[in-house]
């Protein structure tokens, strides 16, 4: 958007260029930079790199919706608000919906309009398709989580862009993955630059991004669930087009679109001033790296260690639970949970979120004092049960290895294990096998093919366990360390056959909630959980041991933001908006669907309402416009 200025300059293309220098090279006076400077290649990593971190910021307050994390307080020791531990209860706040709109606009979106239009002209037809797939991937991601803003304006010159209804929206997405797919099966001009020259999604594979065209096109018509069943043409939810997208999206996990960051320690600062690496994860830096402590929860426990009560444990759940060196720590269980150990680790127990706990003060971050942690944990002195989402790195902050040290010296006794999705150098799937084939399930469930979703369910875990053993295998070589932490050894080929044999269910009682729920798993802080969660209306049926948080229900403030029988349905729009866009922003309320009607408050402040979280976006409703 023109209301906010493009920050091209001075990422140094990410990851791809070399150095400083190659990129100042770009432009006409390295002094004076201006919006013109930077041509169409050298912006596509810039571009991936702010769009990857945007759906990772995107999923920190969707995960705490999905019911798979909390945070260890309500609000800061000061008494001021904990935006993440609000959110864990359902107080809402806006905080929670600011970053993804800047992230997106200013760091990537402020750049594809040029990106794509001098590709057009230089007939590098693959710089300009793919363009066109992250413009459709992060407005889709714009419209899930705050219903209308602008798209067709969004990137012109007019400093005050209009607004698109969520259903223009949605059809603009769907016409630039179209362009996008026929720009990418062209061929290139005879002088355009490879595509591979800065693509660090794929390494300008066209093949892959074809694929994840495809996918995105899948999983854009898959939220036209409460449309009712037609054809896509006719915005209805098209089951058959939806599995020819499927048939032509990602086959294998080689075919998978992945962002790979590094921790060298020596790139740039990003430009939007959180003064952090730019090849690092965009999940570590938001749950490693900022306060308060983040917690897992009992529903992700319980899902990892008895799936649907099979009594068999996932073997992901070492992976993805978190670990803490254990001092002395020797109870069975705890909160109902059992404890696990393995050498000189203990494994994290979940925050109960069907419990008022964190109102006990109960689950506070451990200090390290004399040689050991310490907390008060069910009125005694001693290591805390509940292990914090904490991590490190060896590049940026010179850490012996990826462990978080509670000590500041590094004492290995106070060490927490992180992770396997928050770590420096963990990877963001951003178009997967796996998710292609849960959505393959879901669909051929739908249609009562119960044996041919259970294939696809059943690849769909298997490719998500087979994703992260590759990931394992390239950590578990580089610290002598890790080989002692079952958070970084490699699952065994035993215990992955007997999970997919005995810990899935069977062909036979396969449901919708075994499928949702993988998924969920699969795709473990994606906002996709979020737009799955809404279709189905936040179903515990399909979301297995998913509730409502407790602390909701002894909540005034909650209530009023969240009324009673109602769920959170998007975010809040940027105070950028209102601050700068207010006329717009004020005339897209006539638009809007409550309560199965047309919006009827005052157009000037259905933003500012209460609740306006509830106020679901396009594809949420079951109306046409």
């Amino acid at each position: 958007m023109k209301l906010n200025k493009s920050l091209i300059l001075g990422v140094a293309g990410v990851m791809m260029l070399s150095s400083c220098n190659d990129w100042l090279d770009v432009n006409t006076n390295p002094n004076t930079p201006t919006d013109m400077s930077a041509d169409y290649y050298q912006r596509l990593a810039h571009i991936e790199f702010y769009t990857s971190h945007m759906i990772c910021i995107s999923g920190r307050p969707t995960s705490f919706l999905g019911g798979d994390l909390t945070s260890n307080r309500r609000t800061t020791t000061t008494g001021g608000v904990a935006n993440d531990g609000y959110y864990a209860q359902w107080n809402m706040t806006e905080w929670n919906g600011t970053t993804s709109y800047q992230w997106w606009f200013v760091g990537a979106a402020a750049n594809l309009g040029q990106m794509i239009k001098f590709a057009e002209d230089a007939e590098a037809w693959h710089y300009a398709g793919v363009g066109y797939l992250i413009k459709a991937l992060g407005f889709a991601m714009m419209n899930d989580l705050y219903g209308e803003l602008p798209y067709s304006d969004a990137l012109g010159e007019n400093v005050t862009p209009v607004y698109d209804t969520g259903k223009e929206m949605f059809e603009h997405v769907l016409e630039d993955i179209d362009k996008g797919l026929e720009y990418l099966q062209m061929p290139q001009g005879a002088d355009a630059v490879p595509l591979a020259a800065n693509d660090a999604w794929a390494q300008g594979d066209v093949n892959k991004w074809i694929k994840f065209g495809y996918l995105l096109k899948a999983r854009q018509l898959n939220k036209l669930y409460k449309k009712g069943a037609g054809n896509a043409s006719d915005l209805k939810w098209d089951v058959n087009a939806i599995l020819a997208c499927l048939d032509k999206a990602q086959q294998s996990n080689a075919d998978n679109i992945t962002y790979r960051p590094t921790d060298s320690g020596n790139t740039p600062n990003d430009n939007l001033g959180w003064g952090e690496p730019t090849d690092w994860s965009g999940f570590h830096s938001i749950f490693d790296t900022n306060y308060p402590i983040y917690m897992q929860t009992r529903r992700l426990y319980d899902n990892l260690t008895n799936f649907a009560g099979y009594n068999v444990e996932d073997p992901r759940a070492d992976k993805i639970l978190m670990w803490a060196h254990n001092n002395g720590q020797d109870a069975k269980e705890a909160y109902g949970q059992t404890i696990k150990y393995s050498g000189e680790w203990r494994r994290t127990v979940g925050v109960d979120m069907n419990t008022l706990i964190r109102m006990n003060g109960t689950i506070e971050a451990p200090s390290w004092v004399d040689g050991q942690f310490k907390i008060k944990v069910e009125n005694h002195e001693g290591d805390t049960v509940f292990v914090a989402l904490r991590s490190s790195s060896t590049g940026f902050n010179s850490k012996p290895n990826m462990f978080y040290y509670v000590d500041a010296n590094n004492d290995p006794k106070s060490a927490l294990s992180g992770c396997f999705y928050s770590r420096p150098t963990t990877p963001l799937y951003i178009g997967s096998y796996a998710e292609a084939c849960f959505i393959r399930a879901e669909i051929l469930f739908s249609q009562g093919n119960k044996s041919g979703a259970y294939e696809a369910y059943k690849n769909g875990i298997k490719a998500n366990i087979d994703e992260m053993n590759e990931q394992l295998a390239q950590w578990l070589p580089l610290n002598n360390a890790y080989a002692d932490c079952p958070s970084f050894t490699l699952m065994t080929q035993a215990d992955i056959d007997n999970f997919l044999n005995k810990g899935i269910g069977t062909a036979n009682d396969i449901t919708l909630g075994k499928i949702m729920t993988q998924k969920h798993i699969a795709m473990m802080y994606s906002p996709e959980q979020w737009n799955d969660m809404r279709r189905y209306d936040y179903n515990p049926e399909i979301f297995l041991n998913w509730h409502v948080p407790a602390e909701y229900y002894v909540n005034a403030d909650a209530q009023l933001k969240i009324p009673m029988g109602k769920y959170p349905r998007r975010n809040r729009v940027s105070s950028h908006e209102y601050n700068y866009n207010t006329a717009n922003l004020n005339a897209i309320g006539e638009y809007l669907v409550r309560d199965g009607a047309k919006w009827t408050g005052p157009e000037s402040t259905w933003w500012n309402e209460l609740d306006m979280w509830t106020i679901p976006v396009w594809w949420d409703t079951n109306h046409a416009d």
